[in-house]
């Protein structure tokens, strides 16, 4: 039992549960953004925008593919909506702050692996390399 409560405590699975339940909380706010203002102009712009009621009909086999349709375009707009309102604005926000900061690491020239800005040495392939805070000699 106590190997159990170690799991359920473990920082990992708590940090996926708080950021399942504020993606659910999240998604639910983006769905009524979508259904409270960008549906309506979509309405205004190109007529009702629910097409749940479309089908066609083959050989006495009915396909709504309204359904479909409807959730294409609600999914198109959930995704330009969170992109916009979200993503594009929070990486802009990131680059403003990590734009004064030193870099802490740099790629070896021999193998391209990320090492430490003042290493002499590559970890991974071992190559010798210039710390950035020496001027490199010409040979």
């Amino acid at each position: 039992m106590s190997g159990f409560k170690k799991f359920l405590l473990r920082g990992n699975l708590v940090e996926l549960a708080v950021a399942f339940v504020v993606g659910a909380a999240f998604a639910g706010l983006v769905e009524d953004f979508a259904a409270s203002f960008i549906s309506p102009l979509i309405a205004l712009l190109g007529g009702e925008p629910d097409y749940t009621g479309l089908a066609v009909t083959i050989s006495g086999t009915k396909f709504p593919y309204g359904i479909f349709l409807t959730s294409a375009i609600a999914f198109t707009i959930t995704a330009a909506i969170v992109y916009f309102l979200v993503v594009l604005p929070t990486t802009k926000l990131i680059e403003r702050i990590d734009r004064g900061k030193e870099a802490t690491e740099r790629d070896c020239p021999q193998c391209l692996s990320a090492i430490p800005v003042r290493a002499r040495r590559c970890r991974y392939c071992t190559a010798e390399v210039t710390p950035t805070t020496e001027t490199p000699t010409m040979t």
